[in-house]
């Protein structure tokens, strides 16, 4: 079953082409071992990446479960000695098991990095790019800076064991911490998203030389690295099911058509009210005794310990999510979640496939002699202005903190963490902002001058709509129509898709404007 499974993606490549050839596995259930022949392809590189999924499921309690099932399944009277095999991989697609483990996989497969050169360093798999891994490491050294610099001015040190006292009024106070009202006047924002933004416009290629007889269009917008985007013929064919002719939930059932007409046609799909239902299913998350588990066990290591990067987020949730008028009913389950993600270490395997590298702090030994550097914060993310805006929207789909929590998690090492990482990857944040230019001056290039000539650059209006998802700046049903899209075709590119008709929309006042301020 596991085989089956893992195979789906061979047998993918297989039907579009590409040679196949014969393998032997061997798998073992209950002291019995069997011989498994199966079709993949002949290239190194996925027997490799079926070889890792496998590894990574084993660990996991799917693949414990999956083989308590199939003993259960022997003491089933339909099972037959001379079909074992065929009797227990029919018995456990039948009761599911077999979604349940192709939707493991498919996770995997999705957080799996992209087979490079066998000869290829392992930074590769991280960004191909030089320049890009340079301009990250770079960026993460002002991050860590400013964030030690706050730390020796304040006198107050990046991580300390509570007192038993202040344990047990964390304890107490768990669900209710939004009362709380602690000075937060000396903290700031380690960034914000417009610092981030400069040193994306700083960003070169130092292969290509910068000229004046390169095309004056190469310079109208704030990035000024080259790197493939989707232009209209091809977001076509990739969204076709967003094109003018086809019916859309949020849009044309609030027109004048008559709703049961619309709404018949996709019933039997599901409709809003599934929404928590289908994203958990997307994102592989479950809600049992295991999840729930961990994130007690989060829950613990906040309440024994207090980092500093603690006031960072309640200072972030004060500012932004406290502030709206659709998050601020949810401040007790921010504090929650994201005090609990700073501590979850399960977060770092996402840099084995992220171009950014997980800082490290020093700390002295019992002996106080020796020192030895750990990632810190434990997660080894450190939060930024408007950060808990990535948390606040899914507080409208769930309202169990540890179902919660796993959706986030999840949604941030599929997605967010792209947004405030320096990549060459179609949906990390330098290929949406140069997209979004690049589809501004192709089909409205008399207002992106306009905007250019009165100091206005439409990136510095859109970047901080961008760098959020949009959380934030659109009302939450609106938004939640958003990360529908992104869920459904696995790609932040509609951002920018979005950020763009924006400005299409407000074309005609934009022309009008004068200064950055008007345009804003």
């Amino acid at each position: 079953c596991f085989q089956k499974a893992l195979l789906c993606f061979s047998w993918i490549r297989a039907s579009s082409g590409h040679p196949t050839a014969l393998a032997e596995y061997q798998v073992q259930l209950d002291g019995h071992q069997f011989n498994l022949t199966v079709m993949m392809e002949e290239s190194p590189e996925l027997s490799v990446s079926i070889t890792q999924i496998v590894q990574r499921l084993k660990g996991t309690q799917l693949h414990s479960q999956l083989e308590k099932q199939a003993k259960e399944c022997l003491d089933n009277p339909e099972i037959k000695i001379e079909t074992l095999k065929d009797d227990v991989r029919r018995l456990l697609k039948e009761s599911g098991w077999e979604r349940k483990l192709q939707n493991a996989v498919y996770r995997e497969l999705h957080i799996l990095p992209p087979p490079g050169h066998p000869r290829a360093p392992p930074e590769h798999m991280k960004e191909p790019l030089a320049y890009m891994r340079k301009a990250q490491a770079s960026w993460e050294k002002r991050i860590i800076k400013s964030l030690n610099s706050m730390c020796s001015e304040l006198g107050i040190p990046l991580a300390q064991k509570r007192s038993t006292l202040e344990q047990k009024e964390l304890y107490n106070k768990w669900n209710e911490m939004g009362t709380d009202e602690p000075d937060l006047s000396k903290f700031r924002p380690v960034y914000a998203p417009k610092d981030f933004l400069e040193v994306l416009i700083s960003l070169r290629n130092p292969n290509n030389e910068y000229k004046e007889d390169i095309s004056v269009k190469s310079h109208w917008g704030l990035i000024q690295v080259s790197l493939n985007t989707s232009d209209i013929p091809r977001m076509k064919e990739m969204y076709q099911e967003l094109g003018l002719a086809h019916g859309q939930l949020g849009i044309d059932d609030h027109s004048h058509v008559l709703p049961d007409l619309f709404e018949s046609e996709h019933i039997h799909i599901g409709n809003k009210g599934l929404r928590a239902q289908l994203w958990a299913l997307i994102l592989n998350t479950t809600s049992d005794h295991e999840d729930v588990a961990h994130y007690e066990q989060l829950k613990a290591r906040v309440i024994h310990h207090g980092l500093l990067v603690d006031n960072l987020i309640y200072k972030d949730v004060k500012l932004t999510a406290s502030n709206d008028d659709y998050y601020f009913v949810f401040e007790d389950y921010l504090y929650q979640v994201l005090l609990c993600f700073s501590r979850d270490t399960t977060v770092l395997e996402h840099f084995n496939y992220n171009s950014a590298t997980p800082p490290t702090s020093c700390i002295q030994n019992k002996s106080g002699s020796e020192q030895s550097g750990v990632v810190y914060p434990p997660n080894g993310v450190i939060p930024f202005h408007g950060f808990s805006m990535y948390v606040a929207p899914l507080c409208f789909l769930y309202n169990e903190p540890s179902k919660l929590y796993s959706v986030f998690r999840e949604m941030y090492v599929r997605y967010f963490f792209r947004l405030h990482s320096i990549s060459s990857h179609p949906s990390g944040i330098v290929s949406l902002c140069l997209q979004f230019e690049r589809l501004l001056q192709t089909h409205l290039p008399q207002l992106f001058y306009h905007l250019r000539e009165i100091g206005a650059q439409p990136l510095r209006i859109a970047f901080k709509w961008i760098v959020r998802a949009f959380s934030g700046y659109l009302s939450t049903d609106q938004l939640l129509l958003l990360w529908d899209r992104i869920l459904g075709y696995d790609s932040l590119e509609i951002v920018a898709v979005l950020a763009t008709a924006v400005f299409a929309f407000r074309a005609e006042n934009l022309m009008e404007v004068t200064s950055l301020a008007s345009a804003e």
